[in-house]
């Protein structure tokens, strides 16, 4: 399959190595996922909305064109391109102050775009996705907040918005969120160890049948 990954973090996809002041774990991850997608034959294509220099901020002349349903960006109009070629997204990021990044918010925003990613057939009514190969979507996050507490206390605000209030609005129901926290407490052996089953479920145990 082609699996299309959009990754957030500010160091870049780079940052995978434990160097100090340049690692990210949402890098590791990525990387790990990346080695698990290709050890299973599939072709993957990464957006870094960092390293692309993606500006997320909706300006008035973006609206403009997104209601024309017209695009005058020609990264956005790439990231669509690559959009409309995926059979699978994955999205890696971490959360901050419960929710994701500005980066994230404004993919969302701005390359989401109705009339060329979706349709609204009616108002009121559930969306039409307009990606043609599009049969699930992955969301990998990294959080300090245990996971049971967001879930209970927050309500679990990322999949709210990704899933309930994105695709699973477009039609799209095959959605897998796999959380990570509290990694920075956690010894490097047990860091190395969460990598190599991530890599694995790639590789091996994914993606389940749609």
């Amino acid at each position: 399959m082609n699996i299309l990954i959009i990754f957030d973090h500010p160091y870049g996809s780079g940052a995978s190595e434990n160097i100090p002041h340049n690692r990210s774990y949402s890098a590791a991850l990525l990387a790990a996922t990346i080695r698990g997608l290709h050890s299973s034959g599939h072709r993957v294509d990464l957006i870094d909305l960092h390293k692309d220099g993606f500006n997320p901020v909706m300006s008035a002349s973006d609206l403009a064109s997104w209601r024309k349903k017209e695009v005058i960006d020609p990264l956005i109009a790439d990231y669509q391109q690559r959009l409309l070629e995926a059979d699978h997204l994955i999205f890696i990021f971490p959360i901050w102050w419960e929710g994701m990044p500005a980066m994230m918010k404004g993919f969302l925003d701005k390359v989401l775009a109705k009339g060329i990613v979706y349709s609204e057939p009616k108002p009121g009514r559930l969306f039409k996705c307009l990606l043609p190969r599009l049969k699930g979507v992955s969301l990998l996050t990294i959080m300090a907040t245990p996971t049971y507490i967001y879930r209970w206390l927050f309500g679990n605000p990322i999949t709210k918005m990704m899933f309930r209030g994105t695709f699973r609005k477009m039609s799209i129901n095959s959605l897998k969120w796999y959380n990570y926290s509290g990694m920075e407490k956690r010894t490097l052996e047990q860091r190395q160890l969460y990598l190599k089953k991530t890599e694995k479920l790639f590789a091996e145990r994914w993606p389940t049948t749609y």
